[in-house]
């Protein structure tokens, strides 16, 4: 079903904007930019809204969720909103018991480690996700002209969550289910890919411009493993914006290996993380892949004139490109200067 007459990108609202311009290919006047993790723990306000509400209450109490959004919009100006939530939802509401742990991430209290307990995934209940639509609602209600972006996690990473049971430094496990019970870790992302591209799914349908496929772990592999055993089920996550005519970006971190491999599950932007230069990151695309990125998250905190020559640089490397969203090379660390980031969105817009 294609998009509603309403929907931001159709009704004038957001078809137009600098952001949604260069990710179609073009290069509007002033480069975009926007902050992966812009909404979240740098902020005072974020800090303030999230006492006494739990990061997965937050994230599934509409009001809450659109809130949070809206916060780096307002105090930053940056060219979109990217919609709070968690990789781990989806999974959530589908009824696999996930906890967020203070200073560890997602917890998963029964890791799916045998065919039995790939078995027995269900499916996620499409009326599950109206929290989600609600909040999203609400989110495109008062962004006006700023596009939102939809996120979900890729089908690697958060298969890796659910056999790891948490965050892993290398997903050995993980790694070793994909080889020694191929069939079950087929199944297994299978079923990641089809609850993560329902939430995007959600999102698109409720307003969000423009969707972004995240894969916090795909460094871990090598790119004949991603090639075989991974992206077959990325492009199935994908799949379910069919007909749903929004741009979409892949972004994975330590993917330099696999850039190319990442933009043929049918990407129309990648996001490229800070280990390798934009200039390079073309290249290895073919020189006509519009891309986003990749200013290094660890020179936020390092003297301006510094931060500065790198940002320049950055959007200097981003001209070998169709387009360029400027945008950071992984999320925005808890510790950084909330004026830091409003600092870099003036010198991108140039004001």
């Amino acid at each position: 079903m294609p998009l509603s007459s309403d929907h931001p990108l159709l009704d004038g609202r957001t078809g137009q904007s600098a952001l949604v311009r260069a990710y179609r290919g073009e290069r509007p006047e002033v480069t975009p930019v926007w902050f992966m993790r812009q909404a979240g723990r740098s902020l005072p306000e974020y800090r303030e809204i999230r006492v006494g509400n739990a990061m997965l209450d937050a994230c599934l109490t509409p009001e809450l969720a659109s809130e949070i959004t809206l916060q780096p919009v307002r105090r930053h100006r940056v060219d979109a909103a990217i919609f709070f939530s968690d990789i781990v939802i989806p999974v959530k509401l589908a009824g696999i018991d996930v906890e967020i742990v203070p200073g560890r991430g997602p917890v998963i209290a029964n890791p799916i480690r045998s065919a039995s307990d790939v078995a027995a995934l269900r499916p996620i209940d499409p009326a599950a996700l109206d929290p989600i639509r609600k909040a999203v609602a609400l989110t495109v209600a008062q962004l006006g002209t700023t596009p939102l972006i939809g996120f979900a996690g890729a089908p690697f990473t958060l298969a890796s969550y659910l056999v790891e049971g948490g965050p892993s430094k290398d997903q050995q496990r993980a790694r070793t289910m994909m080889y020694s019970d191929p069939q079950s870790w087929a199944m297994l992302l299978n079923w990641c890919a089809d609850v993560s591209g329902e939430f995007l799914k959600a999102q698109v349908e409720a307003g969000a411009s423009a969707a972004q496929l995240f894969d916090s772990w795909v460094g871990s592999l090598s790119e004949q493993q991603y090639v075989r055993r991974v992206a077959p089920h990325s492009k199935r996550a994908l799949s379910h914006l069919r007909g749903l005519d929004v741009p979409k970006v892949h972004f994975g971190v330590g993917s330099g290996e696999v850039l190319k491999a990442m933009h043929d599950i049918g990407a129309d932007v990648m996001g490229v993380d800070w280990r390798i230069p934009l200039d390079e990151a073309s290249r290895r695309l073919g020189g006509d892949v519009p891309l986003q990125g990749n200013i290094d998250p660890a020179l936020l905190g390092a003297p301006r004139h510094i931060l500065e020559a790198h940002v320049r640089d950055v959007m200097d490397r981003g001209l070998s490109a169709p387009s360029h969203v400027v945008n950071l090379g992984h999320g925005v660390p808890p510790d950084t200067d909330p004026d830091v980031l409003s600092h870099i969105v003036g010198l991108v817009h140039g004001d």
